[in-house]
């Protein structure tokens, strides 16, 4: 197979997974159905490509083919005429808007399915995954790793959440303004919880660019749909001041750099000041959230850019207000650390002893900031083994690395 049609098959997969998987399931009613269909096109795809050339519009080519395929799978399975006859309408329509078009411009619908997939009538536990895999097309074991539970234990609750789409007819449409304030939460918990996993890397460096992509441009959606709710302000905001620093997060040699280390010349200060200001537009709203506390978390150390130190009073500030509205194990871990810095090692290592040894038992940033108190104490051999945790409980080499050099610090330092 020539590499180029494998290649353009990966990209379209990649970029197109959830807006083709939308508009079909959309229409069709039938998320496992649309993922079928979309699954044999992209296979039809890798053989024909090969023969027939690369399509002008690949997304268009797809689009066509998992609609015959929806349409074939219908007729096998003898559904209601007037089920096929509205499924297929809607599609032969659509097929007839891409040809005229001659292009890929058809309506992209993914903030619809994500209101489908944190429907209340679908268990909350799964809302983000359902999310992270259909709309963004993250492979199950994957998301699994995430929510550390079995790959096998998370197929099935995927699968039973789809079912349940299906067989309930939940509607995939964004819901009425009053309708929304108990869906909100749910949906921005999801597209949050896809940007940390773009952050985090679990797909490898491209992958994480693009899931981190797709999750900002979600976000802006909805902030187009909800201008004025400020806690989807927050959260763009909050998104695009993470992402600001992603280029400083690996030095020339792509060893890993953290936050307090990082040269605030290579963060993007256009992206800066747009977080900055969306931050600005919802507290004007009046009505203060946890992604706007986190944000607000965000703009203190970007202000490191301007100021050349931080302000760590004003983050152990942050922190305790985002404690009493979402206390979080992320959140706690994250105070102890910043009450280390801005009072003493002591202090945030006490906050750290507090927290339920079950709960930290897997988790890696605690290990990891236990260590750097202890260290800071003067506690090395403490330090040396909280590293070594905090070293085993890791995805990425490149943190890997990083701690492993602060291992040998630690050591060093016990034994001189």
């Amino acid at each position: 197979m020539p590499p180029d049609a494998g290649r353009a098959a990966e990209q379209v997969a990649r970029h197109s997974y959830g807006k083709l998987i939308a508009f079909l399931a959309a229409r069709s009613r039938d998320v496992p159905a649309a993922e079928d269909a979309l699954s044999e096109a992209l296979a039809s795809a890798l053989r024909v490509w090969p023969e027939r050339g690369i399509p002008a519009n690949p997304e268009a080519w797809l689009l066509v083919a998992a609609r015959r395929n929806l349409m074939q799978a219908a007729r096998r399975r003898t559904v209601e005429a007037i089920a096929q006859t509205t499924i297929s309408i809607a599609l032969e329509e659509a097929e007839e808007r891409m040809n005229e078009a001659g292009n890929s411009v058809f309506p992209d619908e993914r903030l619809k399915l994500l209101f489908a997939c944190t429907h209340p009538a679908i268990d909350n536990s799964v809302h983000t995954a359902l999310m992270l895999q259909t709309i963004l097309g993250i492979e199950a074991r994957t998301i699994a790793r995430a929510f550390v539970v079995s790959a096998e234990a998370m197929s099935q609750r995927l699968v039973r959440a789809k079912v349940k789409i299906r067989d309930a007819g939940i509607p995939f449409t964004v819901p009425p303004r009053p309708a929304l304030p108990g869906r909100l939460a749910a949906v921005l918990s999801a597209i949050y919880a896809a940007y940390g996993l773009g952050w985090d890397g679990l797909d490898g460096e491209e992958a994480r660019h693009s899931l981190a992509g797709e999750a900002i441009w979600l976000g802006r959606t909805l902030l187009a749909v909800l201008p004025d709710e400020p806690e989807a302000i927050g959260l763009l905001s909050l998104m695009l001041h993470c992402e600001a620093r992603r280029s400083a997060r690996r030095d020339g040699n792509g060893r890993y750099v953290p936050l307090d280390e990082q040269d605030p010349a290579g963060w993007n200060a256009m992206m800066i000041a747009e977080a900055d200001s969306l931050l600005s537009k919802a507290g004007a709203l009046d009505r203060f959230g946890p992604y706007q506390c986190q944000a607000a978390i965000q703009s203190v150390h970007a202000a490191r850019r301007l100021s050349g130190t931080t302000n760590w009073q004003a983050l152990t500030t942050l922190y305790a207000a985002l404690l009493r509205m979402k206390p979080t194990l992320g959140a706690r871990v994250a105070q102890a650390a910043v009450i280390g810095r801005a009072s003493s090692p002591a202090e945030g290592l006490d906050l750290l002893d507090r927290i339920d040894p079950c709960a930290i038992a897997a988790y890696q940033p605690y290990w990891a900031v236990r260590a750097f108190l202890l260290a800071s104490a003067g506690d090395d051999a403490a330090a040396a083994d909280a590293y070594m945790t905090a070293m085993g409980l890791s995805d990425s080499p490149a943190v890997r690395a990083f701690l492993a050099e602060r291992l040998k610090q630690a050591r060093q330092a016990k034994s001189s």
